[in-house]
């Protein structure tokens, strides 16, 4: 059975989850880090609650979830994994920031080729499993993390609390993200609970009868 913390990072606020079984084998997914001392608070919580930290999961890679890759790379011996379609926001991060306002000399190590995800990948720690499903539209490279056996779905910005994530920038598309939702997501159990990145946990229930957009 696994066990979750949620944090909240960085001024936009994402939810960065840490993701732990009994083995104390743990993720760590989208460390929203901008600000030294969450980092400090996060490096904090895994060192004092004895985890081994074997993944780090960027379930898309716009910078508000990804400030604090170097980090946990840094503190704990991983290397980040995502989905190579969102490489530009890497590559480019800089000028993407600036666009937003943000003028920061933050630099994110490029995802390796071997820790590239895909639709239908497995990730595995301790005694606990997650399926890799990707859902393009909020960005090309969004990805969902899913526990089958633990019911839970970690959705970073593709579905959130009655809403889902925004379609409008220049390689978004409103249309790959709902049907993504509907075919890949809606067709889980009611029961399965939604960790997204941004505001409170739901459920594919509460979704599949609330969500305007569903």
């Amino acid at each position: 059975m696994i066990s979750i913390k949620d944090f909240q990072f960085n001024m936009l606020p994402v939810n960065t989850y840490v993701v732990w079984d009994e083995t104390k084998e743990a993720v760590v997914i989208d460390p929203g880090c901008y600000y030294p001392e969450e980092g400090g608070t996060l490096c904090s919580f895994i060192r004092s609650n004895g985890l081994k930290v074997k993944h780090l999961l960027n379930t898309h890679l716009h910078f508000d979830h990804i400030y604090g890759n170097p980090i946990i790379e840094n503190e704990f011996g991983v290397l980040a994994e995502a989905n190579e379609a969102d490489m530009p926001w890497l590559t480019e991060i800089r000028q993407r920031l600036a666009a937003f306002g943000i003028h920061s000399k933050v630099t994110i190590n490029p995802i390796q080729p071997e820790n590239r995800l895909k639709d239908g990948d497995t990730i595995a720690f301790g005694n606990t499993v997650f399926n890799v499903l990707q859902i393009p539209g909020h960005s090309p490279g969004s990805v969902v993390f899913y526990s089958e056996t633990d019911g839970v779905l970690f959705t970073g910005d593709v579905i959130f609390q009655g809403s889902i994530g925004r379609t409008d920038f220049p390689d978004g598309n409103h249309e790959d993200l709902i049907s993504g939702i509907r075919n890949k997501l809606m067709t889980l159990p009611d029961s399965t609970v939604i960790y997204p990145g941004h505001g409170p946990s739901t459920s594919i229930g509460y979704e599949r009868n609330n969500n305007p957009y569903i």
